[in-house]
């Protein structure tokens, strides 16, 4: 029986504690960011990571989209296997990840489906929990408010291998959320505390984000110099293909 790939039960739970919502509100702040600049048709999310309109409303797309494999109230557009996709090929210009590939087994085949759905030059945004940083020490803290289940982080650096093997180029990562996961933590995460942050100690943040864009290789085909008859030059013989027969008489 195949794993699921949408978010466990509890996962929703623990994005309405304070650290929960206060990461979503930065994560919205930081896929805003992105999505600045990105037009077109469709954009597409992956996954319910806390409410429907989080990322989407950034979209500057026509429309947005969002598909999970799980009915939740108030949730996604449409109930999809994340790893084939009900959606055609090339259709899609902007595709966002909130911590998908976190919580499937099937990293790899989610890529590829992005990758396929993607127009030429479209662009895709990976949220993702970093396997290091202060929330690197997640197990040595007991109780610690960290998201639960969150069994298959990717490192950052093994993410950009997969994508330049689809042909992806990497146009950036933003590191963010510089907070001690722990429940009681309350406080707002100040945007100048984030600034500091992302400039002076980046590695000990707690997500990462990975934005990319779909290469595609226009080939100019060059078309074949056929080779002209060869023209006759006057005063020489034509050239023939026949093959002449010399007669050798044989001596007796």
């Amino acid at each position: 029986m195949e794993q699921a790939t949408h978010y466990p039960e509890s996962v929703q739970q623990w994005l309405t504690t304070p650290l929960g919502e206060a990461l979503v509100q930065q994560e919205s702040r930081v896929v805003e960011e992105a999505f600045d600049g990105i037009f077109g048709e469709q954009c597409l999310q992956l996954g319910l990571w806390g409410e429907s309109n989080t990322f989407l409303k950034h979209a500057r797309t026509q429309r947005g989209l969002l598909i999970d494999e799980a009915q939740t109230d108030g949730g996604p557009s449409v109930i999809g296997q994340l790893h084939r996709l009900p959606i055609a090929s090339d259709s899609v210009d902007c595709v966002l990840l909130p911590h998908v590939l976190d919580y499937s087994d099937r990293p790899h085949a989610i890529l590829r489906e992005v990758d396929r759905v993607l127009t030429a030059h479209g662009h895709l945004a990976i949220l993702g929990f970093k396997t290091g940083g202060l929330w690197g020490i997640r197990r040595l803290i007991p109780g610690a408010g960290l998201p639960p289940d969150a069994q298959n982080l990717l490192p950052e650096r093994r993410l950009r291998d997969w994508l330049q093997l689809l042909d992806l180029r990497i146009l950036g990562v933003t590191r963010f959320f510089f907070r001690w996961p722990l429940p009681g933590n309350r406080g707002a995460s100040s945007p100048k505390w984030e600034q500091r942050g992302q400039r002076w100690w980046p590695e000990v943040a707690a997500c990462y984000m990975l934005t990319a864009q779909k290469r595609v290789s226009t080939l100019t085909p060059v078309r074949p110099v056929w080779r002209r008859k060869p023209k006759v030059v006057a005063g020489l013989a034509e050239t023939t293909n026949r093959v002449s027969r010399i007669r050798f008489d044989q001596k007796s």
